[in-house]
């Protein structure tokens, strides 16, 4: 293992990844806290300081041993879940879905901003490959944030987001698998399943998107 391209790989994802996370959670707190339940707010996680969010675990330990164990090939990570009492949403079972949705759609948001950030740069003539790779690893961090918490498997947001869809009974049963969910969620990463089936058909999309929405700025800065 390289220390030198560990330490520059680090560097490259390390601004990415604080906002990716930080945000992520803040969204989720803050639209709770607009619906109806100030449990994230009382607590102090409505907030952009990434401290609040960041698990030593999850964040930090877990990711480098992963890279240091697969030599860079797997990578997992996760932050600590904003607390949202769901049954202080003025509409519980409609509002779970904005709270949910919250945390990928601030991720999608924030690709589009690193991507508007590179473009404006490579079409400004600036060849810095740091900030050129950084932008880089912001909208992939992003995506692959957006794409795997959509994964529909409680206690993933998209889990909840499809509890808060299916009638009242099947939400309930469905609803019954989060205490393992995410030991299968590990399970599904591990096999492949998760990567394949849904992580790259769905980070295509987002690429995809992305330079949909923003070939107009391509072409300006072309």
């Amino acid at each position: 293992m390289d220390i030198n391209n560990l330490v520059q790989t680090v560097l490259i994802y390390a601004l990415p990844v604080l906002f990716a996370i930080t945000i992520h959670e803040a969204a989720h707190g803050y639209v709770a806290r607009y619906l109806g339940d100030n449990t994230a707010y009382v607590l102090g996680r409505v907030t952009l300081n990434p401290f609040k969010h960041v698990d030593l675990m999850g964040t930090i330990l877990m990711p480098l041993l992963l890279y240091f164990a697969t030599s860079g090939a797997f990578l997992f990570g996760y932050a600590k879940p904003v607390p949202v009492n769901f049954g202080q949403l003025r509409h519980p079972k409609r509002d779970m879905v904005w709270v949910a949705l919250a945390g990928p759609a601030s991720n999608f948001v924030q690709a589009i901003l690193w991507y508007v950030v590179y473009v404006v740069l490579v079409g400004s003539n600036v060849n810095e490959r740091f900030f050129l790779e950084m932008c880089k690893a912001g909208v992939l961090v992003n995506l692959v944030m957006w794409a795997f918490n959509l994964f529909p498997l409680p206690p993933l947001d998209g889990g909840r987001i499809l509890v808060g869809l299916l009638p009242r009974n099947l939400a309930y049963s469905f609803s019954r698998i989060e205490p393992w969910g995410f030991f299968i969620v590990m399970g599904l990463v591990l096999a492949g399943i998760v990567g394949t089936w849904w992580l790259s058909p769905l980070i295509s999309l987002g690429y995809f998107l992305l330079n949909f929405l923003l070939t107009p700025l391509t072409a300006l800065l072309g």
